[in-house]
């Protein structure tokens, strides 16, 4: 099926399918080489790009819908999305520049067609090692880029104001649940563990005090083995201690960087 004859199908039958009124969108927030990036799209016959988004089938979760439209919108699969927030403003969607982005593609929406109306949807985010997947361009997109967050400019809609409130509770998680499992090699260093929080809370922060608060936690392992190539005082390799951090994540850690 073209993209024209699956938006024409959409637009005439799809408030059968679909859930009118309710979408989800994805923030899905790579991590590589200390750098914190988001994947976003470049929608067909649009100027701004977007986040991963679709609307909910009457048949599932919105949590099955989070996972359905991320695959079919990039081609991942089996990343766990986290739910943070529903973004309800009556003001987010313009029906009237809805009507005008289907009639630049040649479609013809009717006002009251359930496509230009409003719609509240929901946002999930997820935090990946970011060369463990590869995106795929859908029928609906014409680019997907893994952009840096400090460059990311002016996106669809209110798909800004989803971004950096998942930001916001990404680094909020920090606060009660440890990260790095995945993110980091087997064997890390702890300087190497401080920069990945330093790039995901975007500050500095003391490594004294950020080595005291990680041992508190007692979910490391370390190993005899130091870095090589380093000169003076090579740090030690450590690594996640398994159980330890999974208790970590079950039970949260309660403290703020």
């Amino acid at each position: 099926m073209s993209l024209r004859e699956e938006w024409k199908d959409i637009i005439a039958e799809g408030d059968k399918k679909y859930l009118p009124h309710l979408s989800v969108d994805c923030v899905l927030f790579g991590f590589h080489d200390n750098q914190l990036k988001v994947l976003l799209l470049k929608p067909k016959q649009r100027l701004q790009w977007a986040l991963p988004g679709g609307f909910v089938l009457k048949n599932e979760t919105v949590e099955q819908a989070a996972s359905r439209v991320l695959f079919e919108r990039t081609g991942i699969a089996d990343i766990f999305l986290k739910q943070f927030n529903v973004f309800s403003d009556p003001e987010r969607i313009d029906p009237d520049f809805t009507l005008k982005e289907f009639d630049h593609i040649g479609l013809q929406v009717a006002k009251g067609n359930w496509l230009a109306q409003r719609f509240i949807t929901i946002g999930f985010y997820a935090l990946i090692e970011l060369t463990t997947v590869e995106p795929l361009v859908d029928l609906l997109s014409d680019e997907d880029k893994w952009w840096d967050i400090k460059d990311v400019n002016r996106l669809i809609l209110d798909h800004n104001e989803i971004l950096e409130m998942a930001l916001e509770t990404l680094r909020g998680q920090l606060n009660y649940q440890p990260i790095g499992y995945r993110l980091l090699p087997e064997k890390f260093t702890f300087p190497e563990l401080t920069k990945l929080y330093e790039t995901i809370l975007n500050k500095k922060l003391d490594s004294r005090n950020f080595h005291r608060k990680i041992d508190s936690f007692d979910i490391l392992i370390q190993h005899k083995e130091k870095k090589p190539g380093v000169r003076h005082r090579a740090p030690y390799y450590y690594s996640f201690d398994p159980v330890k951090y999974q208790k970590a994540l079950d039970n949260g850690m309660n403290d703020k960087w």
